[in-house]
């Protein structure tokens, strides 16, 4: 009888099954990561236009109703689809606004989520990302 060297088919199958198990917790982990970091940006561009806002209602005494208008230079959005600024709670852009962003394209299984911040911060209400604590940034 000669030595036989390798692996049985045993051996094989449970090292398959345990990479499976393996990447079935981490493969969903890692989603939420990637989508996490893009749902970041919506929240970095919109307090880009928040501070900016401020800048301009110190300013001129209302609020920007376009954001070409503020005193800062935007980088295209990648993931998102930018609304247009809108008055907010006071119907009125002397005193309120509100800008919301809608998450473009493939996300991760999310489907279609919104960011909007007003010129009070994030509002955490009309936000649909709030209902997806896993890959919402200012629930981690």
């Amino acid at each position: 009888m000669r030595n036989a060297r390798g692996f049985t088919l045993v051996e094989l199958a449970v090292v398959v099954v345990i990479i499976g198990v393996l990447a079935a917790f981490a493969v969903p982990r890692f989603l939420a990561s990637v989508e996490r970091s893009k749902a970041a940006e919506a929240f970095n561009y919109l307090s880009s236009i928040q501070a900016a806002q401020e800048r301009y209602h110190a300013r001129q005494g209302t609020y920007a109703g376009d954001v070409t208008d503020l005193d800062i230079q935007m980088t295209h959005i990648k993931y998102f689809t930018a609304g247009t600024v809108a008055a907010g709670s006071t119907s009125t852009l002397q005193d309120s606004w509100t800008l919301t962003l809608t998450r473009a394209g493939a996300s991760a299984g999310y489907g279609e989520y919104t960011v909007t911040f007003t010129d009070q911060g994030y509002d955490s209400v009309n936000s649909t990302i709030n209902a997806l604590p896993d890959i919402n940034p200012m629930q981690t």
